[in-house]
């Protein structure tokens, strides 16, 4: 762990004027587009990723870490006004908010839903900052071997829980790691499948290939679907009753019941926010007290949902910066937006980078408490945001797509590799294999061939020798295993 005073500095970077105005226009920005469904906070990081290069890179960091928090939240608000989940893992919240809204009571949903989903973040936050250091310390203690060993148990989780099979998640893992072979060698520096395109020596660009699999093939695909003309959101009243402190406080252990299963969840890679907040919501059904049934409008299929699915953000950082495998999306986006500042996420990063982790930290913190005075103040104004056309929405959000990508990448090089990207994304999707297991083994894709050289050095290939590295035949056998498991279910 770093020097106390190191600690102090970080968290002294994190309130500053200028930071607060970034993550407060973060938190606002993700309110927003988590409001307008479709659209969601992993498109606006995307976007936002490539306009930050000029930032400073706590700053920069803190601002993506807003629209996060922000969408997390904001996915809540079509669900339950016009039970359209703005986000995957907010369509669980629409089971009993949209109910709760149709009898009259939209504002005692949403307020119910953002003091849940304030509560579980800062929850796994406090999570992330008390056991990421030590989680550093004891990866730091771990050679090429274990490392690699860890990196092949985490393919194996993302790609048996990411895909509808194993073998399309493995597939997707495989051909990602194919594409991070572009470039030049690690360990040779030998040219490798540029054909002819200089622009490649460096392999694609990162922020080029998450913003086109991920924003503009989305963006394809709803206008591939859009039927008839414009489709505003149905408006809807906000007029309705309070949260009481009595009604918050009934809720406390299904909240601290979701914000533990989100939590733990949110540090396995691949889960994801969505699974955790149908797990949350299974959970409270079968431990119901009674009184409004689940589905029909009750307090605690809200609570229990929202706390668990924003409890799994701050978890996710937790393997991203203690051994730099990211637990989701979002936190795969966070990677590139750290390569973009020069910095290396995993172990030695509270080492090399301690005061601004503990910044991000106190940003985050920030963020949580920016989330709720916002939400409380300007709840009503979102949903302005739902009636917004799709007509209007998804050629500006390709405008900026563009525009972003041509600026971190200085031409129209990587504008072509984001389109070919998206082109690839929408394929993959047609036929059911998962982009986001594909992302995340191109972002390791570099990393996980360093470590495969330096793993067959060092074993001299004799599959015998890992009889010397008990850490690393345990975490294999872990792999095999919950390979052979997920493939069965």
């Amino acid at each position: 762990m770093p020097p106390l005073e190191i600690i102090l500095a970080g968290f002294a970077d994190a309130f500053t004027l200028v930071n607060l105005a970034f993550v407060l226009a973060g938190v606002v920005m993700g309110q927003v587009v988590g409001a307008i469904p479709g659209i969601g906070p992993v498109m606006a990081m995307a976007i936002a990723i490539p306009f930050t290069f000029v930032l400073d890179p706590l700053v920069a960091i803190s601002f993506l870490v807003g629209i996060n928090k922000g969408g997390l939240f904001g996915g809540a608000i079509p669900a339950v006004l016009i039970n359209t989940p703005g986000t995957p893992d907010a369509a669980a919240t629409a089971l009993d908010g949209h109910p709760l809204a149709a009898k009259g009571r939209p504002n005692q949903a949403t307020r119910m839903a953002l003091f849940a989903s304030v509560t579980g973040d800062t929850f796994s936050d406090l999570v992330l900052i008390t056991c990421a250091a030590p989680l550093a310390t004891a990866a730091l203690m771990m050679g090429p071997v274990e490392k690699l060993a860890l990196m092949l148990f985490a393919f194996s989780v993302i790609a048996g829980l990411l895909g509808d099979s194993l073998a399309k998640g493995l597939m997707a893992a495989v051909m990602g790691l194919l594409l991070a072979t572009v470039g030049l060698d690690p360990e040779q520096s030998t040219p490798r499948f540029y054909f002819g395109y200089f622009e490649l020596y460096d392999g694609p660009p990162l922020v080029a290939v998450a913003i086109g699999m991920l924003a503009v093939a989305e963006i394809f695909r709803r206008m591939a679907g859009a039927r008839g003309g414009p489709r505003p959101a149905v408006a809807a009243s906000t007029a309705g009753d309070r949260v009481s402190w009595a009604d918050y406080w009934g809720c406390r252990w299904v909240m601290a019941r979701g914000a533990v299963i989100g939590t733990v969840l949110g540090a396995i890679p691949g889960i994801g926010s969505t699974a955790a907040a149908f797990m949350s919501y299974a959970s409270a059904r079968t431990s119901d007290p009674g009184g409004v049934p689940f589905g029909e409008g009750n307090l605690r299929g809200i609570a229990a949902t929202e706390s668990a699915n924003s409890a799994v953000m701050g978890a996710n950082l937790i393997p991203l910066l203690g051994i730099g495998i990211p637990g989701s999306i979002t936190a795969a986006l966070l990677i590139s937006a750290f390569t973009i500042h020069g910095i290396q996420p995993g172990p030695l990063l509270f080492q090399t980078q301690g005061q601004l982790i503990y910044g991000l930290f106190g940003a985050m913190l920030m963020a949580n408490l920016s989330n709720l005075l916002i939400g409380l103040v300007s709840l009503r104004a979102w949903t302005v945001a739902l009636r917004a056309p799709d007509s209007f929405i998804l050629p500006a959000a390709l405008v900026f797509c563009i525009a972003g990508v041509y600026v971190s990448t200085g031409g129209m090089f990587g504008v072509a590799v984001m389109l070919i990207s998206a082109l690839l994304g929408w394929a993959m999707g047609a036929v059911g294999l998962p982009v986001v297991a594909f992302i995340i083994a191109f972002f390791l894709g570099a990393q996980f061939e360093s470590l495969l050289s330096q793993t067959l050095v060092i074993v001299d290939g004799k599959p015998a020798a890992l009889m010397e590295h008990p850490i690393a035949l345990v975490l294999l056998l872990a792999a095999i295993g919950t390979a052979i498991w997920l493939g069965r279910r």
